[in-house]
């Protein structure tokens, strides 16, 4: 039997935003105020699988979610935005899906590295300004 995947049988109310062969909604757990999901409709767990029109909608819709985001919140001043890809990446749900983190200023006491801190001691790798 193949399980069932939480995000292709999302409820569309869930559904904050589509284009074309991608959707949008609000992280479930978000990390901050505002997370998003950029998910292909189709049944993919790489993100090295999606075609050219998927990654092109994702980040239409990524650079869409971002401005609108952004726009209602003046406090959001940057973002994360990528995939845990594969179970060593930290991926918990087996279909492709893309963040969108919204980031505030001392939101992380030392923000310096991004996504470089995934990888502990590893995001401070140049000298301080």
């Amino acid at each position: 039997m193949i399980p069932t995947c939480t995000f292709c049988e999302l409820p569309a109310e869930r559904i904050i935003a589509a284009d074309g062969p991608c959707i949008a909604f609000r992280d479930a757990f978000p990390v901050s105020a505002g997370h998003t999901l950029v998910v292909p409709r189709r049944h993919v767990v790489s993100f090295r699988e999606l075609t050219p029109d998927e990654w092109s909608a994702a980040l239409r819709l990524a650079k869409q979610l971002a401005a609108e985001l952004q726009a209602g919140d003046a406090s959001i001043t940057g973002f994360n935005f990528g995939a845990n890809d594969g179970e060593a990446a930290g991926q918990s749900v087996f279909h492709c899906h893309l963040h969108l983190i919204p980031r505030r200023a001392g939101d992380h006491p030392a923000p310096r590295g991004g996504i470089r801190g995934v990888i502990p001691g590893r995001a401070h790798y140049l000298p301080a300004r």
